[in-house]
């Protein structure tokens, strides 16, 4: 005799993107906060003003499965070095606004700038994929 296939089949883990390793720059006002290599994955990130949402490229339909992103690698160096940072959740963008590192806020007059190799992103940093070399930076830009 031969057993019934389970009527309940097991949960499937959510897919999640290879690592890869890119070179992180961030840089307030009073200067470096952040410049070195981070191996990073898509991930979900928490803030204390946007709660808990994944940033894994998949964000807003972006990229068709998981992928490492910007957003992931700040959320990533900012756990490893011990720096804070904050940012809005926007439902409508499925994504983040960055609103402050290290303490320094964007606000009226600045804004944290998000650039891959030397180009800001044309999406949010939880939708932009990233790739294993790119350079990643993160700038306090005055308006």
């Amino acid at each position: 005799m031969t057993a019934a296939p389970s009527a309940v089949a097991a949960e499937s883990a959510p897919a999640l993107s290879a690592p890869v390793t890119v070179r992180l720059t961030v840089t307030g006002p009073s200067g470096t906060v952040f410049d070195g290599d981070i191996s990073t994955t898509g991930h979900d990130v928490t803030t204390a003003s946007g709660g808990t949402h994944t940033c894994d490229g998949t964000n807003n339909g972006a990229n068709p499965s998981p992928v490492a992103t910007p957003t992931a690698a700040l959320d990533d160096a900012a756990g490893q070095e011990g720096f804070t940072w904050d940012g809005t959740w926007y439902a409508s963008f499925d994504d983040y606004f960055v609103t402050t590192i290290a303490g320094s806020a964007g606000g009226a007059d600045a804004y944290w700038n998000i650039s891959v190799n030397g180009t800001p992103t044309p999406v949010g940093g939880c939708q932009f994929a990233v790739a294993a070399g790119d350079e990643v930076a993160f700038t306090w830009t005055e308006l």
